[in-house]
């Protein structure tokens, strides 16, 4: 399938700015399942100061806004072929395994998580890729979907608490409760072809699990189904944080509006 692909990210300030550095990871990757065939950003009221590829393999850009700038407008568009692997990604990977066993702040398996993965344990002694399925499902019933009720900095352990989150925390729960099983586990953020829908709030997050004799195997909990050629991969990371498309920090004490744009489509 090839899919289209327009992302619009605009800050903007009530105030000057002095100082602000964004970090981007907007550029998808090339791999099993799917091949950049086109891809483009272009950044205004910031510079570029570096672009590299992070430990993970991620395409990084600095950018730095403009001194006394109140606005800083992200545009990111591009064609991407897929093909469904049926979430397998399989072997590739040059990081080491246990980097993706180590806790992060917001991964941290509290009691909450831990009595989830408890529950697919059992599950998990019989056939492992079973049993993840059976942990995606019982963090989907433990966590609903639900918009507004949590941040960008909400742990694992808070969204299990309260039952509710969004892609994002339903990740971060799969991942904390895998890696308490002992599983590597890590965070995918990426864009998905919704159906009857072009139009979107905000780009999409998953997981994927290691899984011996397969690789890593997405599990997307939000949707109930391992990732296909609607899915495309732009980056990976321990948790959110890692993978985020944007981060950024500033000095001053300017009020900050986030507007953005994303259309997916065949």
């Amino acid at each position: 399938m090839r899919l289209k692909i327009s992302h619009t990210t605009t800050y903007s300030y009530d105030r000057p700015v002095d100082y602000a550095l964004l970090q981007l990871r907007l550029t998808p990757r090339n791999g099993p399942g799917q091949t950049v065939l086109s891809w483009q950003s272009q950044v205004s009221g910031a510079t570029q100061q570096v672009a590299y590829q992070d430990h993970f393999r991620n395409d990084v850009e600095l950018v730095q806004m403009h001194e006394g700038g109140q606005t800083v407008t992200i545009t990111s568009q591009g064609e991407v072929e897929t093909e469904n692997l049926n979430g397998v990604i399989g072997m590739v990977s040059k990081v080491p395994l246990w980097i993706y066993r180590s806790p992060t702040r917001a991964t941290t398996a509290g009691p909450t998580v831990r009595k989830i993965a408890a529950q697919a344990r059992e599950a998990l002694a019989g056939n492992a890729l079973a049993g993840v399925h059976e942990l995606s499902s019982l963090v989907a019933e433990a966590v609903t979907y639900t918009k507004g009720e949590t941040h960008v900095a909400t742990t694992a352990e808070e969204a299990a608490l309260a039952g509710k989150g969004v892609c994002q925390d339903q990740a971060h729960v799969l991942i904390a409760a895998a890696r308490h099983l002992g599983l590597p586990a890590r965070y995918v953020s990426g864009y998905l072809l919704l159906e009857g829908q072009t139009q979107q709030e905000a780009g999409h997050g998953w997981a994927e699990v290691h899984i011996d004799g397969l690789g890593w195997v997405g599990f997307d909990v939000s949707n109930a189904i391992c990732p296909d050629d609607r899915y495309v991969r732009v980056a990976i990371g321990r948790d959110y944080g890692e993978a985020a498309p944007v981060r950024g920090l500033r000095q001053g004490d300017a009020t900050e509006e986030l507007c953005v744009s994303l259309q997916v489509q065949q």
